[in-house]
Formats: structure tokens, C-alpha cells, sequence
């Protein structure tokens, strides 16, 4: 339900993220979408301006709960494909341009290589098993993953 992550190349010397908002393109089924991340920016962002052909990226988030967090790594392009311009449009894109046509919008690419992914092991129940004498580390190893997403 959140789609805040923090995008950025990874290419550049001082590399640096931004929040940008995520957009996955529903195939109409309501399950998990594989596709692409989408990203729409304008044209006079440095992220824009910076990226190149099939760059290389890195995007990080957190749910809003903080139970579970991700950096996924992959590659961002610029991408002119009005069809999804025109699938992903709503009101919230709309509010920052002047329409589809407008000179300034920029769509923008990400997908997703492989990504580290950890769910929360700071929790009550971990305290709980710490003043049991029960360590908590050995049940949170099961709480990070490494995933392989080509």
C-alpha cells in the first residue's frame, strides 16, 4: 500500500537517492505484478538528466509499519511508451503536469535485478525472548532474503 521508495543511480561518484513514488503496472489479474517499477519525474531532474541507457540504480524502501524494508538493485532508462503513460496516469501524477503531452514528464524504468529484503526482528516478541534467555538472532535469520529476480 505504500509506494514511496528512494530512487537512485549508482553509477555516479556521489551517489544520492530521492523519494520517488513506485507504480506497477496491473496486468488486471490483482495478483503480483513482475513487470517493471515505473517512476514518473520530470525532465529537469538530475535523475533524468543523469540516466543513461539501461543505467545502474538502486532503490530502497520501508513500510510504513517499519516491519519490512528492501534495497533492490537493477537498472533505470528512460522510457517514451505513451501506453503505459496512459495505464498509469491518475490524478495524484496528473496534479505535477500539464497533461500527458507534457514536454517536461518523464517516464522512467526500473527493473529489478536482485534485491536484500529484511522483515523486522527489533520486535516486542523479540524482547519477550531476550528476557527468557532465548536468543533472538537464531529465529530472526529466517527473517532475511536474498532474491535473484532475472
Amino acid at each position: 500500500s505504500d509506494r514511496t521508495m528512494m530512487l537512485g543511480l549508482s553509477h555516479v561518484d556521489e551517489a544520492h537517492t530521492r523519494p520517488m513514488t513506485a507504480l506497477l503496472d496491473d496486468d488486471g489479474t490483482g495478483g503480483p505484478t513482475h513487470g517493471p517499477i515505473w517512476f514518473f519525474s520530470s525532465s529537469d531532474t538530475e535523475i533524468v538528466r543523469e540516466v543513461k541507457v539501461d543505467s545502474r540504480a538502486v532503490a530502497t524502501f520501508a513500510d510504513k509499519g517499519h516491519n519490512l524494508f528492501a534495497c533492490v538493485h537493477g537498472r533505470l532508462s528512460r522510457d517514451t511508451d505513451r501506453a503505459v503513460i496512459e495505464r498509469l496516469w491518475n490524478p495524484f501524477i496528473a496534479a505535477w503536469y500539464e497533461g500527458k503531452n507534457d514536454p517536461k514528464l518523464a517516464l522512467l524504468r526500473f527493473d529489478a535485478e536482485e534485491a536484500q529484503i529484511w522483515h523486522d526482528g527489533s520486535s516486542l516478541l523479540a524482547g519477550v525472548k531476550m528476557l527468557l534467555g532465548i536468543d533472538p538472532k537464531q529465529s530472526y535469520r529466517d527473517h532475511v532474503a536474498s532474491v535473484r529476480l532475472t
